[in-house]
Parts: C-alpha cells; sequence; structure tokens
C-alpha cells in the first residue's frame, strides 16, 4: 500500500487584507481571494503549478487560509490526498478517527471531507477530481 500524501495546508485568518499582505510580502506567496461564495477562502500559491494546478516540483504544497471560526475550525491543518474518499473514511473511522459529515464536491478540485483524529486535531482527505 503507498502512502497518501499530504498536498496542501489550511490556516485560519481574522483579517483577510492583512493576511494577504503579510505572506505576499514576508515570502513572495500570490495570494487569491476566492470570495463568499467559496466561504472567503484564500488561495496560497507557494509553488510553481502546472496547467492542472499540481506543483512543479515533488514535495512542495501549496495552500488556503479560511476565516477563523469557520466551520469551527480554529487551528492549522493538512489536507491529505486519498485514491477513493469513501474507502479512506471508513479506515479513518476503523482506525479510531471521526469523519466530520459529508464529503463535499470543491468544483475543479475534487471531493473533500475533514475528520478528527485519535488525537483531536482537525484534519482533511481530499479525492482529486483527475483521480
Amino acid at each position: 500500500m503507498k502512502p497518501n500524501p499530504v498536498v496542501h495546508f489550511e490556516m485560519p485568518y481574522e483579517d483577510q487584507q492583512r493576511l494577504a499582505n503579510f505572506y505576499s510580502k514576508a515570502f513572495g506567496w500570490q495570494m487569491q481571494k476566492m470570495g463568499s461564495e467559496m466561504g472567503d477562502y484564500v488561495t496560497a500559491a507557494t509553488t510553481e503549478t502546472d496547467e492542472n494546478r499540481m506543483v512543479k516540483t515533488p514535495g512542495t504544497i501549496n495552500g488556503g487560509f479560511f476565516p477563523k471560526g469557520a466551520g469551527g475550525a480554529q487551528n492549522p491543518s493538512v489536507v491529505i490526498a486519498v485514491d477513493n474518499v469513501k474507502d479512506a473514511m471508513k479506515k479513518i473511522s476503523d482506525a479510531g478517527g471521526k469523519v466530520q459529515g459529508d464529503p463535499v464536491e470543491i468544483p475543479g478540485i475534487g471531493q473533500y471531507v475533514s475528520f478528527t483524529d485519535t488525537e483531536g486535531n482537525r484534519v482533511s482527505i481530499l479525492q482529486p477530481s483527475d483521480m
């Protein structure tokens, strides 16, 4: 069985403009505000991607930021790519984790759902659209 890679990070923010300014100035990241229809999410391009939005350099990831308090989330988390979201949800539950609801479709990205691991950490899984 091949391991599932971490493909994305997520962190909460309080002030969207302040957040975008900080990461752009401090690290040169390309910040894109998604708007209220996407939950005021802000994407962070930390590395070059190809035409399919996949990273060009193995081992690098991009990320995003969500408003503090969104979905009860308050802490940074990571997103793990899986081949099949339903199978992964069962494995998470069988291993003692708690899946937080049903997967949601992120247009052009894939099926996404968060879970809490056995230590209380919020983590998410993603079945990319191209899998």
